[in-house]
């Protein structure tokens, strides 16, 4: 949503990058030579961990994208509440707090094997940007991305972590 408060700025960002792989794109395979990614959420299952190591291979720049991704923030609430435990967890979601047929999944591949607790990116990757906020405002995406764009390496502190 912090992209789409980016407005006009969009439309001089399109024609200067190329989106490769998004939630929002049908895209299965993360490629190669990817110049920059911005990644989002903490890692809480087998499948955001493979899939971080993955971005990092294969990625030139990669940037922690909001506090949840920098520090692990609500998803990382299971951790403090004895949750932490993988079972513990599907049972207080699935069973606990369901109010129609509570049962945890069985069928294989229906949800990936939970970490024992959840983590953020930089503790299980190399991290070369972080960009604050839940969700970052769009002033300092907008500032991280036109000092990308124009080659230099961007500086994120002062007056370019501007608040809304």
């Amino acid at each position: 949503m912090s992209f789409l408060d980016l407005d006009e700025f969009l439309l001089e960002l399109a024609p200067r990058v190329e989106l490769v792989f998004s939630p929002i794109m049908d895209v299965k395979e993360f490629p190669a030579d990817v110049d920059l990614c911005l990644v989002e959420g903490a890692l809480c299952n087998t499948d955001h961990i493979e899939m971080a190591h993955k971005i990092r291979r294969l990625t030139k720049a990669v940037v922690a994208f909001g506090d949840c991704a920098i520090t692990g923030n609500v998803s990382a609430i299971r951790n403090q509440l004895g949750l932490g435990n993988r079972e513990n967890v599907l049972q207080r979601a699935y069973m606990e707090s369901a109010q129609l047929n509570p049962c945890k999944p069985a069928l294989k591949g229906i949800v990936p094997p939970l970490i024992e607790r959840v983590m953020p990116l930089h503790e299980v990757i190399r991290v070369d940007y972080f960009l604050t906020g839940c969700p970052p405002h769009a002033e300092r995406i907008k500032s991280f991305l036109s000092q990308w764009l124009a080659g230099q390496k961007p500086r994120l502190q002062g007056l370019d972590l501007k608040f809304g």
